[in-house]
């Protein structure tokens, strides 16, 4: 069984950083991506950034330059750096781990509240 565990969230001033942490265990397939989405009430769960184990990056156009993901393969972890905050970041942050291997398998950690109040 796969568990995701995410920490790091919390309250931060408008142009303040925080830092986002999860750590997977469980039986992982090693080539997989992980990423951190985000979900503010009334809105659907988007893409923030995502990190495959080869280190290939994606970023949300809202976040580009601003938050940076990185992981460590050997510790199944990611991190995600969030500077310059602003109140459009608030929400709730999930990590997720996801690879393809004949199926697809996709794994969600319990959501992080980030607030910036504005």
């Amino acid at each position: 069984q796969v568990q995701l565990v995410e920490s790091g969230g919390g309250s931060a001033q408008v142009g303040g950083s925080l830092r986002l942490s999860c750590a997977a265990s469980g039986i992982i397939f090693g080539i997989n991506t992980m990423g951190w989405y985000r979900q503010a009430p009334g809105k659907q769960r988007d893409m923030v950034a995502a990190i495959t184990s080869g280190g290939s990056t994606n970023y949300a156009d809202s976040v580009k330059g601003r938050f940076t993901i990185s992981r460590d393969n050997a510790k199944n972890t990611v991190l995600l750096q969030m500077n310059s905050l602003n109140p459009e970041d608030t929400a709730v942050y999930y990590c997720q781990l996801e690879w393809i291997r004949g199926s697809r398998y996709v794994y969600w950690g319990q959501g992080t509240q980030v607030t910036v109040p504005s």
